[in-house]
C-alpha cells in the first residue's frame, strides 16, 4: 500500500470535524443537539453470543484510514497492526476467527455510504464512484469486489465503524477565505450532511444484515494541550459534543431494535494526545499506544474484557492459548527453526484428546474427535489418519529437569486433528481453536 502518498493530507484527517467545531464554536454541538429520538443504546448482538458458543466469528471492518491502521511512514510493503489487527487476536480468545478489513485511506461519510450502498446492491462499481480523489492503491479492487464484501457483511457476526475526520478537511482548507458566518453555514451544512450519511449507512448495514453487532466510534481530538489552554479546552469540548452526536445515531436505530452501539474512544485519548498519536510528528493519526487504547475499548464493548498473554507482557518467550486460556505448564514450548514445540501431553491435555508413547517404536499416537495423528520421533513425515505427511520438524526428546519428555510439532499436530492454529507475532503468541 503507498501510504505515502497521503503524508501531507493525513495531518487533518482524524481531527478535521473537531477542528471545524473548534473554528465555529457551535458546529458539533449541532449534531448533538439534533432531533433523532433518544433510547438505550444496545449493549449486545444474540448472533455474536451465537457466534462465540458456537466457537465461530466473523468481524468486518469499514471506514477510514484509522481502520486501516494507517501510520506516518509506511509504505506498500508495511504490514499494519491497527486496532482492527488487535480485534482479531481478541476474537481468537474466543473461538475461531475471521476478521476482513475495508477501511479506505482518506475516506469520507458519503464515500462510504457510496460503497456500502453498491455492497447491498451487489453491483461492481469504479473508484470514483465510491469518492473522487481517493488513491488508495486497494481501491480499485474494493470497488470491484462488493459481492464478495456483500457475502461477508451477511455472515459478519460484528461490524465496527471508524469515520468522520476527512468530512471537513476542505472547510478548514478554506477557513481563511471565509467569514464567521460563511463559516458557520458551512459548517452546520457538513456536519448535518456528516449525520445525514452515517444515518443512511447505518441503515443499509442493518439491512443487509439485521443481526450483526454494528459496533461505531466516535472521534477523539489529537490536539495536545500545550497548544494552547484555550484552544485545547474548545477542541475537547467539541470532541464530546461529537460524542453525544455519534451516541444520538446509535441510540436512533437501537430503539428501532437495531443491533447498534456507539462506543466511546474519545475520552481516553484526553490529557494522553502526545503520547496516543502522532501529533508531535504533525500527523493526527494513532500510533501504536493510541491504536491498543481504541482495540482495548472495542474488545470491551464486544466481549467484556481485553486479554493479555505472559508473552506479550514480556514475562514469556512465547504463549499458547488453547480454547481462550493460556497454557500453563511447567514444560516451556520450545521454538526450533521458527517452528513451536510443545510437551505432547500438554497440548493433548489442553485440547481434551488422547496420547499414547511407544517407546519401542519412538513413536506418539495422538487422538482427538475421531482423528489419530501418528508422530514417530526425528522422522520427517508422520500419519495423519492413514495419510502420510511430510514435515521438515520432526518430533524429538527433550530433558525438563531430570525428565525427559516428547516434544511434537504444534502445527502439524493441530493441523492433523483438523484444529485451527493461528499465531500472531506482535502478541508472540499461538491460538489453538476446536
Amino acid at each position: 500500500m503507498n501510504y505515502n502518498k497521503f503524508k501531507n493530507k493525513s495531518r487533518i484527517l482524524a481531527s478535521g470535524m473537531l477542528t471545524a467545531a473548534l473554528v465555529l464554536g457551535s458546529g458539533a454541538s449541532a449534531l448533538a443537539s439534533s432531533s433523532l429520538p433518544q433510547g438505550d443504546v444496545t449493549t449486545g448482538s444474540a448472533a455474536l453470543a451465537s457466534a462465540i458458543q458456537s466457537g465461530s466469528q466473523l468481524i468486518v471492518a469499514l471506514g477510514d484510514s484509522i481502520t486501516a491502521g494507517y501510520e506516518p511512514g509506511m509504505s506498500e510493503a508495511s504490514v499494519p497492526y491497527g486496532y482492527v489487527d488487535r480485534l482479531k487476536e481478541q476474537a481468537l480468545f474466543h473461538g475461531r476467527a475471521e476478521v476482513v478489513n475495508y477501511g479506505i485511506l482518506g475516506l469520507k461519510t458519503d464515500g462510504l455510504l457510496n460503497y456500502v450502498s453498491a455492497i447491498k446492491a451487489g453491483n461492481a462499481v469504479t473508484a470514483n464512484d465510491i469518492q473522487d480523489g481517493l488513491r488508495d492503491p486497494r481501491l480499485a479492487g474494493l470497488a470491484a469486489g462488493t459481492a464478495e464484501a456483500k457475502s461477508k457483511l451477511e455472515q459478519a457476526d460484528a461490524i465496527v465503524i471508524t469515520i468522520g475526520g476527512n468530512d471537513v478537511s476542505a472547510l478548514i482548507l478554506e477557513a481563511k477565505n471565509m467569514t464567521n458566518n460563511e463559516l458557520a453555514a458551512k459548517a452546520a451544512e457538513l456536519l448535518n450532511s456528516y449525520r445525514t450519511n452515517v444515518q443512511q449507512t447505518l441503515t443499509l448495514l442493518t439491512e443487509i444484515n439485521p443481526n450483526a453487532q454494528i459496533v461505531l466510534a466516535d472521534q477523539y481530538q489529537p490536539v495536545p494541550k500545550v497548544a494552547g489552554t484555550a484552544v485545547y479546552d474548545q477542541l475537547t469540548k467539541a470532541s464530546g459534543s461529537f460524542t453525544a452526536g455519534v451516541d444520538e445515531l446509535a441510540s436512533a436505530l437501537a430503539k428501532e431494535g437495531k443491533q447498534v452501539k456507539a462506543v466511546h474512544v474519545a475520552e481516553a485519548f484526553v490529557g494522553k494526545e502526545l503520547s496516543l498519536t502522532h501529533i508531535f510528528n504533525e500527523d493526527v493519526h494513532p500510533n501504536q499506544a493510541g491504536y491498543e487504547v481504541i482495540a482495548k475499548i472495542m474488545a470491551q464493548n464486544i466481549w467484556g474484557s481485553y486479554l493479555e498473554t505472559a508473552a506479550k507482557l514480556g514475562k514469556a518467550e512465547i504463549s499458547i492459548v488453547v480454547k481462550g486460556k493460556e497454557l500453563s505448564t511447567p514444560y516451556a514450548p520450545v521454538l526450533k527453526k521458527g517452528q513451536t514445540f510443545l510437551a505432547l501431553k500438554d497440548i493433548t491435555d489442553a485440547v481434551g484428546g488422547q496420547s499414547r508413547w511407544d517407546s519401542q517404536a519412538g513413536t506418539a499416537t495422538i487422538t482427538y474427535a475421531g482423528r489419530t495423528v501418528v508422530i514417530p520421533v526425528g522422522a520427517k513425515q508422520i500419519t495423519a489418519d492413514g495419510v502420510k505427511v511430510d514435515t521438515a520438524t520432526p518430533a524429538f526428546l527433550h530433558k525438563v529437569g531430570k525428565e525427559q519428555k516428547t516434544y511434537v510439532p504444534l502445527a502439524v499436530l493441530v493441523a492433523g486433528l483438523g484444529l485451527d492454529v493461528q499465531y500472531s507475532p506482535k502478541m508472540k503468541t499461538v491460538f489453538i481453536n476446536l
